[in-house]
């Protein structure tokens, strides 16, 4: 087992993988590829999008090289060698204007790391921090999160399972950033900086930061973590000056809330993710609405012929009895109504017998047979033929 992975992020990446290739299968089978459409029309859009996204940071970053901030460079390469990245992506510093942060991306197989400036200069007596910036995000190519949410992506927006999942990266993250640091104390003070500046951080104890945790457990701080994508930073901090640390248990009816509330802030990132929720509802309401309107159809039309039997039976005697067909269905001796209130109509010439339903006329033809009379259902008026009792089909 690698000891860079978090533990909760094999089995939730082995879950949303298997359940999203399922999901796929079925939406691509079950619309008879209208899904590849939704998909060749996310893709286009992700193009343009994501082209834009790179060529303005390759426009506008500073790219790391031996030459080019050749100290952060080489620190960029260390941190690949200790994670065992052969083949590095291309490195960027980019002005953060007041953020802290970093991130990877990807576009047409090519990785690219980005450190924002303010992160490296609130570093700058603490140089060993800006390693964990680096490993966290060569994590996140490490273990292919970049690419792994495409398969993932029908079932990374559901309640629960698609935030754990992300919080679970997070974690994993965090251990490959340690990893690339030299001192057992520059991992949990990068990530205080994110909570207390460019400045305060170095005044923070790191202890007490962690200890926060314990207080922060209650129904809406339980809830708000379950329905987001990253853990409470106290949390990381615990995790990061111990990994095995014990966390403070969420409240359990915070779950009871947190199950309706679909994830939407990492499934595959941001609006892209709501987008991709919108059309996989559309996708799936497109399949799920005309098979219920077939079944409730079916189910009518079932009732209606199955509650007719006994006219059926009456009409079928007297045509027996006396070789001619009825005037009327009260002259058989039969029910003008069924059971539900809909109204019969004889054919007195054909003795066809129809029933108006919710869904469309319901017709029942009679052939003679040497018993009697065989009873056959077809469709009439406003009723589809698909949606009659296969027993009854001519």
């Amino acid at each position: 087992m690698d000891p860079l992975v978090y533990p909760r992020e094999r089995w939730l990446g082995n879950i949303t993988l298997g359940l999203g290739v399922l999901i796929w299968g079925l939406l691509v089978l079950g619309t008879l590829g209208i899904a590849l459409v939704y998909v060749l029309l996310g893709f286009i859009a992700y193009v343009f999008a994501q082209s834009a996204f790179i060529a303005w940071i390759k426009g506008t970053a500073v790219k790391l090289s031996p030459t080019q901030l050749p100290e952060l460079h080489a620190r960029f390469r260390a941190c690949c060698g200790y994670l065992g990245i052969e083949n590095p992506p291309e490195a960027y510093l980019l002005h953060g204007d007041g953020i802290f942060n970093a991130f990877a991306t990807r576009f047409f197989g090519r990785d690219f790391v980005v450190l924002l400036s303010d992160v490296v200069d609130a570093m700058e007596t603490q140089p060993d921090g800006i390693n964990f910036y680096i490993g966290h995000e060569l994590g996140h190519i490490k273990q292919r999160h970049l690419t792994g949410h495409i398969w993932r992506m029908p079932v990374l927006w559901l309640p629960l399972l698609g935030a754990a999942y992300s919080r679970a990266q997070e974690y994993t993250c965090d251990l490959h950033g340690a990893a690339c640091c030299e001192e057992p104390d520059s991992a949990p003070r990068a990530l205080v900086a994110l909570a207390a500046g460019a400045q305060q951080w170095r005044n923070v104890d790191l202890q007490r930061y962690a200890d926060q945790s314990a207080g922060n457990s209650g129904f809406w701080a339980s809830f708000h973590e379950l329905i987001g994508g990253y853990p409470w930073l106290t949390k990381r901090v615990a995790r990061a000056i111990d990994p095995a640390a014990k966390l403070p248990g969420r409240n359990p009816l915070a779950y009871v809330l947190a199950i309706f509330v679909p994830n939407t802030g990492r499934a595959g990132g941001g609006a892209l993710a709501l987008l991709m929720v919108v059309a996989i509802i559309g996708i799936l309401a497109a399949v799920a609405f005309p098979a219920y309107q077939e079944y409730q159809s079916r189910t009518v039309v079932s009732k209606a012929w199955t509650d007719a039997a006994p006219v059926r039976e009456t009409l079928g005697t007297y045509y027996k009895e006396k070789q001619e067909i009825p005037d009327s269905l009260e002259a058989a001796g039969a029910p003008q109504t069924l059971p539900d209130g809909s109204a019969l109509k004889l054919d007195s010439d054909t003795m066809v017998l129809e029933v108006e339903t919710a869904k469309g006329t319901l017709r029942m033809e009679p052939s003679a047979v040497d018993d009697g009379v065989e009873w056959h259902c077809t469709a009439g008026g406003g009723l589809s033929a698909k949606v009659l009792p296969i027993a009854c089909r001519k």
